[in-house]
């Protein structure tokens, strides 16, 4: 009886010991996994950790990360020419956010090998930008402000949906135009199409097999466009109506190149611009 007894109570301590250790060990890896030592590649990512409440973790980051302004006094890493591959593992960073339609994947896989994690970021819509958010929550020692960042972006995109993309109105046709010389558009595929269409617009380039295509004048010009939209301000707008001057003559809708395009939070300010004018030029 003694004997069953003590057994009872040692199977139960060891119960009690293991289930500690556990406990233990599922909250280390929780700690662990938020990142102490960041470092952004692109003015994307650069942008999403700052929304996802990692800026104080951040070391390091791309050229032209220049949002929020604390991002500025970063040091600069990586380029349109490549990433400092020797700074970035003297760095010694525990994550990496990379870009893998900007980042050269050779010195990306590099990374990689020297067992440095790195995170791919590439969201092609709205929801993907969401999608980053709370995969950033992951990492982030303020993993509330990521998803709560996540859930604002879907909630915005929602409420222009309703204000303009349910009007009885025919879609008013854009050309979004990237350059002229040579002429680049894009294809229903992007991020950019998809605020087009948000707003109650049609890209006339949406079913371009590519999702960056170049066209000519000719091609434009059969479509139709009654307006055009631009990345940039006043001063590229007066170049686009010099490059069309005498064959298209429609408004030119400019949003800051920063705002749209960068697959980040603030893609939704540059929604509400483009929603404001083509619902004015849909009422005129």
């Amino acid at each position: 009886m003694l004997l069953r007894i003590f057994m009872k109570k040692t199977v139960t301590a060891l119960w009690l010991l293991l289930s500690a250790s556990s406990l233990y060990l599922y909250s280390s890896a929780a700690i662990s996994a938020v990142a102490e030592r960041v470092i952004s590649l692109s003015p994307h990512t650069t942008e999403l950790a700052y929304a996802a409440g990692m800026g104080d973790k951040l070391i390091a980051a791309s050229a032209y990360s220049d949002y929020p302004p604390e991002a500025k006094k970063l040091e600069q890493v990586a380029s349109w020419q490549g990433i400092n591959l020797e700074r970035v593992i003297a760095l010694k960073p525990d994550l990496v956010l990379a870009w893998r339609g900007g980042n050269p994947q050779k010195m990306l896989d590099q990374l990689t090998n020297f067992g440095i994690k790195v995170l791919y970021s590439d969201p092609q819509n709205i929801q993907g930008i969401a999608d980053n958010l709370n995969l950033l929550a992951e990492y982030s020692p303020n993993p509330a402000q990521a998803h709560q960042a996540a859930a604002r972006l879907l909630d915005e995109q929602q409420s222009l949906k309703q204000r303009y993309q349910q009007q009885s109105k025919p879609p008013v046709g854009a050309f979004l135009q990237f350059s002229h010389q040579p002429l680049f558009t894009t294809s229903g595929s992007t991020l950019q199409s998809e605020i087009v269409t948000l707003c109650g617009g049609r890209n006339i380039f949406a079913d371009s097999p590519v999702p960056w295509p170049q066209v000519s004048r000719e091609q434009v010009l059969t479509r139709k466009p009654q307006v055009i939209i631009i990345s940039g301000e006043e001063a590229q707008a007066k170049n686009v109506r010099d490059f069309w001057h005498g064959q298209l003559d429609v408004p030119i809708i400019t949003v800051p190149e920063n705002w749209f395009n960068r697959s980040g939070p603030r893609i939704m300010l540059a929604a509400e611009v483009i929603c404001k004018k083509l619902s004015e030029i849909s009422s005129g």
